[in-house]
């Protein structure tokens, strides 16, 4: 047996309560419940040794394993009711005004560099911000020409968009290492004990899997387990998460290949890397030699097909969250990112698209206000995804869960 086939044994792809939008790749979800009441009291139980805990006693708790929560280190819980009405100290959900506030607030007081998830979103972040402000620099000199300064479109406009392509780029990298870099091991995350007066507790399991909880390295991997989880002997050396800069050709063929959200993270790769090169001839000294048929060529056709990149990429991301590939989750954080993050991708299309006709009247004021929305769209996709990154334990309400208990 290939070593790297270790990285598929005792994994979800056939357990139960599996789903995803496509059956011919992986599934993206899975569900186990946590607190399955047994079926009928036990020999102790009913000799009166331990008190009977009625089935209805306590919340039904469920882990929701995702493939998109796996690759932030985000460990999901749902309930099928407000777990403190059961106990007063149990976590809230995470939908309420308080917790909203808390990881609104994580945003300007935590920096955790050593989580890649982290880093993915912040480098987003910045460079969504540089397109913003190319933004101003290329559409407000079109809508009023009176607050235009000297060099503000060329050298301003020029300058930040090389900027932000390379921060794009270099966030790409960052999120292909997130992507091969995903845990191995079903890592739930979270702690589910009920006591025999029927009190359940619940609370995240420190003991976490993900390499993001590594603190102080980014690249030392997860620490070890006993390989129960992920299908090795405990204690080998294929028991831990190692860092991987790139899967070997078995591991692509047989799994990322099939993995929606990989195939998400190398479009993204694939269209900012063609989207690079508008960055680069953007620069004045480079756009202003250029023929008309070499700027239509190396200029707006890149930005074209980088901006399908970066479409495609956004479309798999909403999808990989959704139960099927035609109905929507806006219940789910990523869904949202990718919703945002494909309307930014739309305009940047646009903007090359209509690039080729912007001699004519009224398209170059099309052009700049593509990019101006677009540049906007990734920024608040990119903070959404900043809020995601720092919260590693949502926990929601859902009443359908209870049905798992009767599979």
């Amino acid at each position: 047996m290939p070593t790297s086939q270790n990285h598929f044994l005792g994994r979800h792809y056939d357990a139960e309560h599996s789903t995803g939008p496509f059956q011919s790749l992986n599934p993206t979800e899975r569900c186990f419940v946590a607190n399955k009441a047994p079926a009928r009291p036990s020999d102790e139980e009913r000799d009166g040794n331990i008190p009977v805990r009625p089935s209805d006693s306590s919340p039904t708790v469920a882990y929701v394993w995702r493939s998109r929560d796996n690759r932030k280190g985000r460990h999901a819980l749902v309930v099928d009711r407000d777990p403190r009405k059961h106990n007063a100290k149990a976590p809230k959900p995470s939908n309420t005004w308080e917790r909203t506030f808390r990881g609104i607030l994580k945003m300007f007081v935590r920096y955790p560099i050593w989580d890649i998830s982290y880093d993915v979103a912040f480098v987003f972040t910045i460079g969504s911000v540089i397109w913003v402000i190319n933004g101003f620099f290329s559409w407000l000199p079109v809508q009023a020409p009176s607050t235009e300064f000297p060099g503000e479109t060329t050298w301003g406009g020029g300058l930040t968009a090389f900027i932000g392509a390379t921060v794009f780029e270099f966030g790409s990298v960052l999120l292909m290492l997130e992507a091969v870099n995903e845990n191995r091991a079903d890592c739930f995350g979270w702690a589910v004990e009920e006591s025999l007066d029927g009190v359940l507790h619940l609370h995240p399991d420190h003991k976490c899997w993900h390499s993001h909880a590594r603190k102080g390295t980014l690249v030392e991997g997860a620490p070890k387990t006993d390989g129960q989880l992920d299908g090795t002997q405990p204690g080998s050396a294929e028991s831990g998460r190692k860092w991987s800069w790139w899967p070997t050709w078995y591991e692509l063929k047989t799994h990322y290949f099939h993995e929606i959200g990989f195939l998400a993270c190398f479009s993204q790769m694939i269209g900012a890397t063609v989207f690079w090169i508008a960055g680069i001839t953007s620069l004045p000294p480079i756009l202003n030699n250029f023929s008309k048929p070499a700027e239509n060529g190396v200029y707006w056709a890149t930005q074209v097909i980088g901006g399908v990149g970066f479409t495609v990429s956004s479309a798999l991301f909403m999808i990989e969250v959704q139960p099927r590939w035609y109905i929507p989750a806006p219940g789910v954080l990523g869904w949202h990112i990718g919703l945002w993050n494909f309307i930014g991708a739309i305009g940047f299309t646009l903007c090359g698209a209509l690039g080729f006709g912007i001699s004519q009247p009224g398209v170059e004021y099309a052009v700049m206000l593509s990019t101006f929305i677009g540049s906007w769209a990734f920024l608040i996709g990119s903070v959404i995804q900043l809020f995601e990154s720092l919260n590693k334990y949502p926990v929601w309400v859902d009443e359908k869960v209870g049905a798992l208990t009767a599979a």
